[in-house]
């Protein structure tokens, strides 16, 4: 009799927890902490924030961490003034030119080709056309022009300022340059002893140029030649 009285009471308080529990929400909450987020959660909505989100743009006039700004605008005025002026920072080592040369197949072999002659895998399958060699005649390609051009992009090719950081951009610049003295048989650049003290990767904030990004965007009627 008492067997079956406790197994009464037992079967009525399993269906009494069951009747009561919901799918989308625990019954009970051992440990809150981990259920309930002590802080905002990022793109929460909460009514204390201006515009009702947790996830607010940055303050005008912020930079990322390690970016440095880039004061040539992204206009053709701006891009001659970058070929003329700006100076790549970095020795030139077989460190960096061997960097530059692996971000270079990575970034712009496909369609300026491994030998910078425009014969790229996109090129070849007709994906772009007109891709100009570095050896073309009257292309004036600098370091610097380079490097402005991967800031910003320019004609059908875009920015690669987002996949690419300061140093990378320069390594690449370096490599752009020794193809197109290959393609026009002209002897490559010197080669510096690479040391401790002339390591690829001194790029303090004292040693590189000021950048300002504040512009991504080449206008739709820029006629200036592509270049890489």
């Amino acid at each position: 009799m008492k067997s079956l009285l406790n197994i009464a009471l037992g079967l009525i308080a399993a269906v009494s927890m069951v009747s009561c529990f919901q799918n989308n929400k625990p019954n009970y909450q051992f440990m809150p902490n981990m259920y309930e987020p002590v802080g905002y959660e990022t793109y929460g909505s909460y009514e204390i924030f201006p515009g009702g989100m947790e996830a607010m743009l940055p303050v005008e006039g912020s930079i990322p961490r390690g970016w440095n700004p880039y004061e040539y605008p992204n206009t053709n005025e701006g891009l001659e003034q970058a070929r003329i002026e700006l100076k790549n920072p970095l020795k030139v080592t077989e460190k960096n030119l061997k960097a530059g040369g692996e971000l270079y197949t990575v970034f712009c072999a496909v369609c300026h080709g491994d030998k910078g002659d425009g014969q790229g895998i996109l090129v070849t399958r007709e994906k772009f056309l007109g891709i100009p060699s570095y050896a073309d005649a009257g292309r004036n390609i600098t370091q610097g022009g380079t490097y402005h051009v991967q800031m910003y992009g320019l004609n059908s090719m875009g920015s690669y300022a987002s996949q690419t950081n300061e140093l990378e951009r320069w390594q690449i610049a370096q490599y752009v340059m020794n193809l197109k003295a290959a393609l026009n048989g002209e002897p490559l650049m010197e080669v510096q002893l690479d040391t401790a003290k002339t390591t690829s990767v001194e790029m303090s904030e004292e040693n590189l140029p000021m950048v300002d990004s504040s512009e991504q965007n080449i206008p739709e009627d820029e006629t200036s030649e592509q270049q890489h």
